[in-house]
């Protein structure tokens, strides 16, 4: 595989504390972490190339290490619809992962990216020496549907300034990275990406992310967005807050 390569021994505490940042990997015993990290490869990116695309065979997990993932689905039209963008730390691929069908999406580089992957084989090897971690994987595999179905509901009933609004404490809360100096969440998305992301488009997200920021509750700045006040925020994404025009 280009831009791959076997983990390097002095790089294993480093890949340790991604697994151990995330959910899937945190809770799994100690041996277990090290197995995985040995079976681990690293893949290098540059911006836009894809990693994989919807109907590909499976190949492993994926979690990335520096850089950033788009996940998305491209219809026939030509137009793209955008489900997330992913930033370090975070893990995907898992559904091909178990069930061994095709990838569900498309998944590219944004900016120069390195990974790790878990192989299939490898992984589904470890499974079946360690039986006892599926309920563990089931569990995250239905928090990951749960939050699918909740991501469907808001698209279906809330409005546009409150889908705006959960989306970014969603992505504050999960990739987000405190500013030097401050409690400030910044966001690197842009207003593009979140158009996307929410089926609008980039001027009614700009229009919106100022009347934000005049309240108070955001800052902007280049393809990234500060995040200064949590609870006015929460209180727009749950319909509790002051509608916004």
């Amino acid at each position: 595989m280009p831009g791959s390569g076997a983990t390097p021994p002095d790089d294993s505490k480093r890949y340790s504390q991604l697994l151990q940042r995330n959910r899937w990997f945190r809770d799994l015993p100690d041996d277990c972490i090290s197995e995985t990290v040995a079976m681990a490869r690293l893949r290098r990116v540059e911006d836009g190339q894809r990693l994989f695309a919807h109907g590909d065979l499976p190949d492993g997990l994926y979690g990335i290490y520096s850089g950033s993932v788009r996940i998305s689905n491209t219809g026939s039209d030509g137009r793209e619809a955008l489900l997330t963008v992913l930033s370090p730390g975070s893990w995907f691929g898992e559904i091909s992962l178990f069930d061994g069908l095709p990838r569900t999406h498309d998944a590219h580089a944004m900016g120069a990216t390195e990974l790790l992957l878990i192989p299939q084989k490898g992984f589904q090897q470890l499974l079946e020496r360690r039986p006892e971690l599926y309920p563990h994987f089931m569990r995250l595999l239905c928090r990951r549907l749960r939050l699918s179905f909740n991501m469907m509901t808001d698209s279906a009933l809330l409005p546009l300034p409150a889908r705006l609004a959960k989306r970014l404490l969603m992505h504050a809360q999960s990739y987000g990275e405190v500013t030097v100096g401050n409690e400030r969440l910044a966001i690197q998305l842009s207003q593009e990406t979140l158009g996307l992301m929410l089926n609008s488009s980039r001027q009614s997200i700009n229009r919106l992310l100022k009347q934000f920021e005049q309240a108070g509750w955001v800052r902007i700045h280049y393809s990234q967005i500060s995040i200064l006040d949590e609870e006015a925020l929460t209180r727009i994404a749950t319909g509790s807050g002051m509608p916004v025009a």
